[in-house]
């Protein structure tokens, strides 16, 4: 899944990138509320995690933006506001949750897991494909001839590929939602990922391949 998240305390977006990439998160990281806005309108992310208090446009005139443009996104609020009022007014203006400073990693992590679950195109977390099933709280891809843990962008590739089976996605739609919009990364990268996750679906079984379209991309199919 891939995340925005905006805050102007340079160390706690940071920290929270950090962490977020632990647990098999896509990250593009802000710190003004005029960036937050231009991402969160060209991107395309699964959540958004953006501060109350911030230069430029504060997370509230963030939210009102894109909600008036019809962008649907989930959107979990920080602040170290914590009176009534606050909350009333970030939920009013259209956010999913809303967090106080100072709070626990994992409870942000519970929170964006259920942020995420209850957007309108849910994705279980368990995706099932062709006798194969990505566990995306273990990290581990399944299938009848056994299971074995996917890590960092391979994790990340997998899962892009199994929550849209059968579509054919660009080299450059994957290296966007799996590397980042800023990245140096050369495209010949996607390649080689695909080539070590052929193996992995190898190795499980199962009836599911990933095919190229030369020049055009990659599909995730169940063989013939």
């Amino acid at each position: 899944m891939r995340l925005l998240v905006a805050d102007d305390e340079k160390e706690l977006v940071n920290a929270l990138s950090v962490v977020l990439k632990h647990n098999q998160y896509m990250v593009d990281a802000v710190y003004n509320g005029t960036d937050a806005l231009d991402y969160a309108l060209t991107g395309d992310y699964d959540g958004i995690v953006l501060d109350v208090m911030m230069p430029g446009l504060d997370g509230l005139q963030v939210l009102q933006a894109l909600r008036e443009k019809g962008i649907d996104t989930p959107v979990l609020l920080l602040t170290a506001k914590s009176q009534l009022e606050d909350r009333v007014a970030g939920l009013d203006t259209g956010a999913d949750d809303y967090l106080p400073k100072p709070f626990h990693m994992e409870e942000l992590l519970a929170r964006i897991r259920a942020m995420t679950r209850r957007r309108a195109e849910y994705v279980p977390d368990t995706l099932c494909y062709g006798g194969v099933s990505l566990d995306r709280r273990r990290f581990v891809l399944c299938g009848p001839a056994g299971e074995v843990r996917l890590v960092g962008k391979e994790y990340q590739l997998m899962e892009l590929l199994m929550a849209n089976p059968g579509q054919l996605l660009s080299t450059e739609q994957l290296m966007q939602r799996v590397w980042g919009y800023e990245t140096e990364t050369e495209l010949s990268v996607v390649w080689v990922y695909i080539s070590t996750l052929r193996k992995r679906l190898a190795a499980v079984g199962g009836g599911v391949e990933i095919r190229a379209a030369r020049g055009l991309g990659y599909t995730l199919e169940e063989r013939a």
